[in-house]
Parts: C-alpha cells; sequence; structure tokens
C-alpha cells in the first residue's frame, strides 16, 4: 500500500537541524562526479568528499552524484565542503518533503519526487533533492536507480547541447528526466483501469473493487507528489536569480507544460475511478434486485397455495371436501391453474 508520510516519529524533540535519514537505510551511499565542458569529460567516484572542493571552484561545470542516504557522516562532509546549511541538509535526509525550491542566493534547492512501478504493479515513489550553484549540481537520489543513466551517456558521448551549456541546463535536464518518467507511470495505471473496466462489464468481482479502491488511492498520493511541482517550476520559470539563465526558462516552461499534462490525466482517471466505483456499487445493487425479485415472484406463488394447504390441513371433522373422492385431484388442479394464471399476469406486466 502507498505510504504518504514517513516515519519520524524518532526525531521528535530534536534540535532543529539533527541529521537523522528516515529513508532507505538499506542502499550504501555512494558517490560520483562528473566534471566536464565542451572539451572534455572527467568521471570519477570519490572516496573522499574533500577530493570535489577544488572542482567547485573550476570553470567547467561539477556534477556531484549522491546515490542512498544511509552513511549520514559522509553526507555531512559533503554539506560542509559544497557549504551548505544544515537545514538543507536535514530537509535532504528528510524523504518525505513536498516538491518545492528555496533560493539561498548562491545555490537554489530543489526536492522532486521520482515514480516507479514495482513488480506487484504499485506506485512507489523516492525523493530526489537538487543542488544548483553557479558552475555545480549536487543530486541525491534516495537510492539508486537508473533515472539518470541516460543524461550520463549523453554526457560521455556528447551528445546534445547539454555539454555545451551550464549548470542550470543540467538541472533541467534533471528534472526532465524525472517528468518523463511520470508519463510510464501513467501508462501503466492507464492499462490497470482499462483492464478493470473490462472485469466490470463481464463479471464484478470483489477483486475488482479492491483493485479500484487501491488505484483511487494512488490516484490521490500522486496528485499530493505532483501538486506542489507545478508551482516549483512556475517559481523557477519566474525567478529572478543569476543561477537560471533566460534560455533554459525556455526549457523550464516546457517541464511545466509536461506536469499539466500528467495532472490533468491523474484527475481524469480519479473521475473514471469514480464512475467504475460507482458502476460496480450499481451492478451489485442491479444483482441483487434481480435476487430480491425472483425470491419475491417464489414467495408470491407460493402464498395462495400454501393458504390452500393450510385450509385442508385442518382436523376438524365436518369438512364434505374430505369426503369426495376426487377432492385431491381436484385441489392439485386448482393450485395448478392458481400458479399458471399468477404466471401469466407476472409475464404480462414484465416482471419475469
Amino acid at each position: 500500500m502507498v505510504k504518504f508520510v514517513k516515519k519520524r516519529s524518532h526525531k521528535s524533540g530534536l534540535p532543529p537541524g539533527s541529521l537523522v535519514s528516515v529513508g532507505d537505510k538499506k542502499s550504501e551511499t555512494q558517490i560520483k562526479l562528473m566534471d566536464y565542458d565542451s572539451g572534455h569529460i572527467i568521471e570519477k567516484g570519490l572516496v573522499r568528499v574533500e577530493e570535489c572542493i577544488p572542482y567547485k571552484k573550476s570553470r567547467s561545470i561539477t556534477w556531484v552524484q549522491v546515490q542512498g542516504l544511509s552513511d549520514v557522516a559522509r553526507l555531512v562532509n559533503l554539506g560542509k565542503a559544497m557549504d551548505l546549511h544544515p537545514l538543507i541538509m536535514e530537509d535532504i535526509l528528510n524523504t518525505d518533503q513536498r516538491p518545492k525550491i528555496e533560493d539561498f542566493g548562491n545555490y537554489m534547492y530543489v526536492v522532486l519526487k521520482t515514480l516507479a512501478v514495482n513488480g506487484e504493479g504499485e506506485v512507489v515513489s523516492d525523493q530526489v533533492s537538487i543542488i544548483l550553484g553557479r558552475n555545480f549540481v549536487v543530486s541525491y537520489e534516495e537510492k539508486p536507480s537508473a533515472v539518470f543513466d541516460k543524461i550520463r551517456e549523453r554526457l560521455r558521448q556528447d551528445k546534445g547541447r547539454v555539454r555545451k551549456m551550464g549548470a542550470d541546463y543540467l538541472m533541467y535536464t534533471l528534472i526532465d528526466a524525472i517528468v518523463d518518467n511520470y508519463f510510464a507511470v501513467i501508462e501503466n495505471v492507464e492499462d490497470q483501469i482499462d483492464r478493470i473496466d473490462e472485469d466490470l462489464i463481464s463479471k464484478p468481482t470483489e477483486e475488482a473493487l479492491g483493485a479500484i479502491n487501491a488505484l483511487k488511492r494512488e490516484m490521490i498520493f500522486l496528485r499530493k507528489t505532483l501538486w506542489p511541482l507545478r508551482e516549483t517550476i512556475q517559481v523557477m520559470v519566474r525567478s529572478d536569480s543569476g543561477l537560471i539563465k533566460e534560455g533554459t526558462k525556455i526549457y523550464l516552461r516546457d517541464i511545466y507544460d509536461h506536469v499539466i499534462q500528467v495532472l490533468d490525466a491523474i484527475e481524469s482517471f480519479r473521475e473514471i475511478l469514480s464512475g467504475m466505483l460507482d458502476a460496480y456499487l450499481s451492478s451489485v445493487s442491479h444483482r441483487l434486485n434481480e435476487v430480491m425479485k425472483v425470491l419475491t415472484i417464489i414467495a408470491t406463488v407460493f402464498m395462495p397455495l400454501t393458504f390452500i394447504a393450510g385450509v385442508y390441513g385442518m382436523n376438524f371433522e365436518f369438512m364434505p371436501e374430505l369426503g369426495w373422492k376426487y377432492g385431491y385431484p381436484l385441489v392439485l388442479v386448482l393450485m395448478a391453474c392458481i400458479v399458471v394464471v399468477m404466471l401469466y399476469k407476472f409475464r404480462q406486466k414484465g416482471w419475469i
């Protein structure tokens, strides 16, 4: 089941800025560095975070990639090396943040959510934090993923314009990769809705009801996750910070359009699922009404028969019909005629 809030109760009472990771503690922290410009590229893994300090002051673009937030000590050292505020480090480690952007003048802090579909068909989310500086970008992933693999490959092969642009364009490509992955998740959800809709048409079951409720919960989760992203991108587009160039804002507006498309799809899915739930309840109610109609007809047919049988089942001494030779078959014929007449009348009225 989708978790709306990650456990933070063990942080209660700690002072502001206390660095405690609440995300996936099983993923080992890996720190990689890519330094590039239009003419060169350097890629290396960092054992000591102090190794990134010289690159911070270079004229080329530096991308520090952090995967896994379990090693708090290394992350603290990296935050000090990049001159990050302790409260920013706290937000990075608290992986249930809503998408947002904060401008600190010499760097920006952006929070987003990646979405994926696990083996059970459920939508899962991880937090990605991005620090944008003058000539560097630091990305923090809650756990290792393949969401940025294509960007790394583009940098290695010098495809596209990313090697020729600044750090703000690199940040755009990271955000664009995350948002593009939303469409794959939305397509998967749409396929699930189509399958459930087919089941409802053929034969509604309790499994279909459970699937509808699960998808409705996922839609609430997706809306909660993505709705603040629209505002975040809008703030970037309207920002007068020198960290984001005017040329990059055009691309950010394109991301904004993509986010709106995803949100529109989510709203449509919510309405479809509500309609499917109503259809399921109507189908169940219709089936119940059909059963009750059959039982009512049977009970109505047997009411006069029960009355006749009850009358002649009384043990009075003087009942002349009891002495008739053809009394028994006549009563049976009378009962049969009553049944035929009643069924004929029911058929005339369209009840059966």
